[in-house]
């Protein structure tokens, strides 16, 4: 099998049980199932091949010839087994399932009536059941965030010393700290034109208290010389 794959199948061997195989199933094309992957997997017997492996799918699904524990129903792994089939023929049986299910035959009562009586019903619920537990996981390309940053940084120099702030932070300071600089003129230029105008103010009431002081005196000098 893993010379000769499958069409749409993957075999996982566990090299610590070969009692169990794995096969990861892609769903056809056409079908429900489509754009899901389906993990089986055969749990073999001690006296296998004379008696046939026991097939269940890890996936939830909802399929006519699938139980709700998993297990699968069909001829090949029943009343149809013979010692001279092969996993590879089984794992093929079991895809083509998902193409051409057998309601007659089924475990799972109600999508084999559904299958029967409302086609349209039974993929809408096929699809929904492949969509929320066969979507395959996401394949995240590791460290392709750091080799973008490091892409972006080919060719610039790297003058920081270890412990230093990097460039890009003490920037945003520098930035912050020349906007807090330009606010605060204003203030301080208004603050000065009030101290002056201050100093101003006192200046001429002082010299207006002189001079009114020396008209005092002057008027005084008159009434004495008219004495």
């Amino acid at each position: 099998l893993e010379e000769s794959p499958l069409d749409g199948i993957k075999v996982v061997v566990n090299d610590q049980d070969f009692s169990q195989v794995c096969a990861d199933i892609d769903g056809p094309v056409g079908t429900p199932y489509e754009n899901g992957l389906f993990r089986k997997k055969l749990a073999l017997s001690q006296d296998c091949p004379h008696s046939p492996p026991k097939g269940y799918f890890m996936t939830k699904i909802f399929h006519p010839n699938v139980a709700s524990n998993g297990e699968i129903c069909v001829n090949t792994l029943k009343k149809d087994w013979n010692p001279s089939l092969g996993l590879r023929h089984v794992l093929s049986v079991v895809r083509c399932l998902l193409i051409e299910p057998f309601p007659e035959s089924a475990l799972n009562e109600q999508a084999g009536k559904m299958l029967l009586e409302n086609y349209e019903e039974y993929a809408r619920h096929a699809r929904l059941y492949t969509g929320i537990h066969a979507k395959p996981k996401p394949k995240f390309k590791t460290g392709a965030i750091s080799e973008s940053t490091t892409a972006l940084n080919v060719g610039q120099p790297n003058n920081e010393t270890p412990g230093a702030i990097p460039s890009s932070v003490a920037d945003i300071i520098r930035v912050i700290t020349a906007t807090e600089q330009i606010a605060n003129v204003p203030v301080a230029a208004a603050a000065g034109s009030a101290s002056v105008a201050t100093t101003t103010q006192k200046r001429e009431a002082g010299l207006a208290k002189v001079q009114a002081d020396k008209k005092k005196v002057d008027a005084r000098k008159k009434s004495l010389k008219r004495l």
